[in-house]
């Protein structure tokens, strides 16, 4: 077993990669850029690359040295994983200090940064200067949507790796080899998450994954009247609170707790003044990183309505284009008798604008509210 094998539909990408590992010092790049759509599998194409960096056998084997990179937590690897909209300059600043270590247990340093496309300019000019002079032991892996999305001065100075999506085949394969699925529940997860791996292993690990898919695509079944619509516009913005709390919560908790004991303040003890600024501050994160986790999730949702109305769509018009929902004919076929196309673009075209108010500070209840209220009457936005 090879670190490569979560890479599924990768193998020009696993072959470039796989190759620069192999060749050592005399042929390697110091700064890499992978990049590809959500779900193609960045950060696990970049873990896999250093853990083939790490080993002595390149990542041919399942080693406890690659064990420890694929997680993260490998002596010699450092990576940035971020929540918040924008990678702080400290941060980056961190990186960069440790970026000049030498190699532990290994012949390389690697420093990934996911999501390098949160960097505001300052903060990429901040990365440039180490990316243009690296230590010759320290490899840089970022990854980023696309090479627009991250400074051209940054891109121009990385060897750009480019993944793409997999087929629901191959996702379906390889959640009934790594997570036991059965070959049915693989298939539906693997159409139903549109081939993001991540969500496709939530779809087949998570108890009530189905039924919480069910419930939103019959949102649209429930938008009968304004009161209607409001009151299920509301139920899914708390739907999405509970959600992102669940993802956050624990993880705040630890953070707090790390920070109190670093002061030297113990568990409910009395907190000084000259403390209470760093406190403010990690709260004050933290308020952001939640923010974005209920984003998030209600992104998600939408993105699920959006499969439906793809579907909708596709039987409109007659289109033999695979369907997304497998399984969901009868609801497919509903929606499609209740309208006709243009009706059903209109909806698309509301769904497409509310993920892109999120991005805004668009009060999140107004942007399901505005949403929904255009999905149950498509025309009243002309």
């Amino acid at each position: 077993m090879s670190v490569w094998n979560e890479l599924v539909g990768q193998e020009r990408a696993v072959d470039q990669l796989a190759r620069a590992a192999a060749a050592g010092s005399t042929a390697m790049t110091h700064a890499w850029l992978l990049t590809g759509p959500p779900g193609s599998g960045r950060s696990n194409a970049a873990r896999a690359f250093a853990a083939a960096l790490l080993t002595p056998d390149a990542g041919d084997s399942d080693s406890p040295e690659a064990q420890r990179a694929l997680r993260g937590i490998h002596e010699s690897m450092t990576v940035l994983s971020t929540q918040k909209s924008l990678i702080s300059i400290d941060e980056v600043r961190a990186l960069v200090a440790t970026a000049h270590q030498g190699p532990v247990n290994a012949d390389w340093r690697v420093v990934i940064i996911e999501d390098a496309d949160r960097m505001a300019e300052r903060t990429s000019n901040v990365l440039l200067k180490a990316i243009e002079e690296p230590p010759p032991s320290t490899v840089w892996i970022l990854c980023a949507p696309s090479p627009e999305d991250v400074l051209t001065t940054i891109r121009s100075r990385c060897r750009n790796v480019n993944l793409r999506i997999p087929s629901p085949d191959a996702v379906a394969q390889l959640l009934r080899d790594r997570d036991g699925a059965d070959a049915d529940t693989a298939r539906w997860a693997a159409h139903a998450a549109q081939s993001h791996i991540g969500r496709a292993r939530r779809l087949v690990t998570s108890p009530n994954a189905r039924s919480e898919r069910t419930f939103i695509l019959d949102i649209p079944r429930h938008l009968t009247s304004v009161g209607s619509t409001i009151r299920i516009a509301a139920r899914i913005v708390d739907v999405a609170k509970d959600r992102a709390k669940a993802r956050t919560e624990e993880r705040n908790a630890q953070e707090k707790e790390q920070l109190l004991r670093t002061l030297g303040i113990e568990a409910g003890g009395k907190i000084p003044p000259s403390a209470r600024s760093q406190i403010r501050r990690l709260e004050e994160e933290q308020k952001r990183r939640d923010v974005r986790a209920r984003n998030d999730e209600l992104d998600s949702i939408f993105i699920e309505l959006l499969s439906l109305y793809r579907d909708v769509l596709a039987a409109q018009l007659g289109a033999d284009t695979g369907t997304i929902n497998v399984d969901e004919d009868e609801r497919i076929g509903r929606l499609a008798a209740e309208g006709d196309s243009t009706a059903t673009l209109k909806r698309i075209d509301v769904l497409r604008q509310a993920r892109e108010r999120l991005a805004t500070n668009m009060a999140s209840a107004l942007v399901v509210e505005a949403a929904f209220v255009g999905l149950s009457n498509p025309w009243i936005t002309d």
